[in-house]
Order: structure tokens, then sequence, then C-alpha cells
């Protein structure tokens, strides 16, 4: 009887070893599909990863659109095109399904640019071998309009003065070169232009600029004149457009740089005097005027100060610099309790604001009843 089981039990332990064996060696026709599909992947092929465009004029805008494969066998995804220094991109399709083609566009502006030029676009994608791409555009700019001594002005101003500057513009065209016209930015509506330019045909040979350009060829002086009551405050950021009759390069930008500061400040401007009484210590302000010529600041002036109400008491002194002045306001001992909403006028010499005007409010409180005794 113990026999027949134990042979029981060891038929038992055949059969399960050989299922084991047999499941081993041979895997659910699932798992294998599984590992097929998971070998599927796409592939960036770039056809053509550099275009060069060779010699082109400065100024030019340079768009070409890149092909792009998909050589895989799963759909291409392009996360991403990153642009380098000088190089935008315009467009570029995300998804490209297996065998098919797409594109990415990219966009170089080459005014800034003179000489041997790389712009590069990196591409990332969902292609495992190859996550990143670059993609670049070659050139050469030449510049066959040109400013001496530089493309560029630059003013450091103080608003209602104003100053000018010259640059000679000339050409390496063959044919001879002509400037027709100059454009300088709109006022704003009701104002007066604050940026003016000029332009005339060198005629002396000693006025025009040495070792520049095609020898032989027109060279022109431009004046540009920046500043005046109705100038800007703040920093210069603006061009002055040069029509030529250039056929490479039939349009100069000079660059204006530099900052136009108001001729003096005023700190604080407005004043709060609070809850006081004529008897305490903050019922004492001050307002300090402080004059932003670097140069010359002892010629800002501040003659007197008035205010519009009786309750308030003003005086004016130089402060301990030069250019500075220190105008005093008071609540007057004899103030009558109540609320004061009112100005006090700065009187100065400058021709851009002769007269500043400083708000002030102040709630005076009666003096208590010990103090008033």
């Amino acid at each position: 009887m113990s026999s027949k089981r134990i042979l029981i039990v060891m038929i038992a332990v055949l059969v399960a070893l050989t299922a084991a064996i047999s499941f081993a060696a041979d895997p659910p026709a699932k798992d294998k599909k599984s590992d097929a599909v998971a070998e599927k992947a796409p592939r960036l092929t770039i056809v053509e990863p550099v275009k060069d465009y060779g010699t082109i004029p400065k100024g030019e805008k340079l768009d070409w659109s890149f092909v792009v494969k998909n050589t895989g066998d799963a759909d291409l995804q392009i996360i991403a095109a990153k642009p380098g220094c000088g190089c935008t991109v315009a467009d570029f399709d995300k998804v490209i399904k297996p065998g098919e083609s797409g594109k990415v566009t990219a966009h170089v502006d080459t005014t800034a640019f003179a000489g041997p030029i790389a712009k590069s676009v990196t591409l990332e994608t969902n292609d495992p071998t190859t996550p990143t791409s670059q993609l670049t555009i070659h050139a050469i700019v030449k510049p066959y309009v040109e400013a001496f001594p530089a493309g560029f002005v630059r003013f450091n101003l103080l608003q209602g003065d104003a100053d000018s500057q010259t640059v000679t513009i000339y050409s390496d065209e063959d044919d001879p070169f002509q400037v027709t016209s100059v454009e300088t930015p709109a006022p704003e509506p009701g104002k007066d232009p604050w940026i003016k330019a000029s332009f005339e045909k060198i005629t002396n040979e000693g006025d025009l600029a040495p070792n520049v350009g095609k020898p032989g060829q027109n060279q022109y002086k431009v004046k540009i004149t920046v500043g005046g009551p109705d100038a800007r405050v703040g920093p210069l950021a603006e061009h002055v457009r040069i029509v030529t009759n250039s056929k490479h390069q039939p349009e100069y930008l000079v660059s204006i740089a530099g900052v136009i500061r108001p001729p003096f400040r005023v700190e604080p401007s407005a004043l709060n005097f609070g809850e006081v009484t004529p008897a305490d210590v903050a019922a004492t302000r001050m307002v300090v005027l402080h004059s932003n010529n670097m140069k010359t600041p002892e010629s800002f002036v501040v003659s007197k100060a008035e205010s519009s109400s009786s309750a308030i008491v003003t005086s004016v002194k130089p402060g301990a610099n030069k250019g500075e002045y220190e105008v005093t306001l008071q609540i007057a001992k004899d103030a009558k309790p109540g609320d004061l909403d009112g100005t006090v006028k700065i009187f100065t010499n400058d021709k851009v604001f002769p007269i500043v005007t400083v708000p002030m409010k102040a709630t005076i409180k009666a003096p208590p009843k010990s103090a008033a005794k």
C-alpha cells in the first residue's frame, strides 16, 4: 500500500517537471508579440543637414526648410527645435509617420552680421539612437553699404538738450552709389520730432573716409541730431533708415543708443504728513532736488517755493552737494485743525521744467490742551 502511494507521488512530480520545462522552452504567443512591438522605433534621417548660401548681401533674410525623414517603423516626434544665436525657427512638423518626410524651417536675418556665419538649430526627437541632431546654415555676409566709423551713434543727454553726430556712408557697389533719402522715427502725436537726420554728398576729397569702400565711389555724410524738449526720457534704442540705390543693399540702418535723463530729480515726488499737530517733529518735512547735470551741476538753481495753503510754510536753501537744494515744508503753528490737500510749487531755472508741483496731504490735529496753555 505504501509502495503504491510512493509511485503515485513520483508520477505527479514527473508530470509537473515536464510541464515546467515545456513552458520555459515555448513561452506564450502573447509574450512573443509584445517583444516584437517593443522593437519598433523611429529613426531620424536628415537629407541635407548643412545649407551653404555662399556670399550674400548684408541684410538679406535667409529662409531654408530642412527635410527630415522617418526611416524607422514608429512615429517620429520632434520635441523641440532650439535655435542658436542669430537664428530662429519659423516652423517644424511635430510628428512624422514611418516612411514619410517632414520639414524644419529656419530663418536668419543677416542685418547684424558681416563675414562668415554659421547658424544652427538643434533638434530634440524621440529617436532612441540619436535623440539630438543639428541643422546648420552657412553664409558669407558681404556689406555692400556700410558706415564709418561705425553703424551706430551714442548719446548721453539731459532732457531739453540736443547733440549731433555724423557718420559717413560708403559702398562696394560697381555702379555709382547714391543716398536717396533718410527716414527717422515718427514723433508722438502732438509733439515735435526729437530725432532728425540729413545727408549730403561729400565733394571735398579730404573729407572722404579713408581706405573704405570701392575706390572712386561716392560717399555721403549723414548728420543725426537727437534731443529737445519733446525727447523721450529713458534708454535710447532707435534707428535712422538710410535709403540708397544699391541693388544688393538698398537700405542701411544706423542704430541710435544711449540715454536721455531728466534734468533733475525730486525726492520725494509727493508728501503726506499723516496725522500731526503743528508742534510734532513730523510736522516738518523736506523735498530735495538734485541736478542730473554731471558736468556743471551748479548751473541748476532753485529760487523759491510757494504753498497753495497758508497752513504750510516753505523755505529753500542749497544742499550739501553742488546742484542740490532742500525745500522745507512746515505746518504753521497757527494752522487750524482739519484735512489739508494741496500742492507746493518749486521754481527752478530749468528750461524744460521751470516749475515743479509736489502734491501734499495732512490731517492737522489740535495740540493737547496742556500744550495749548
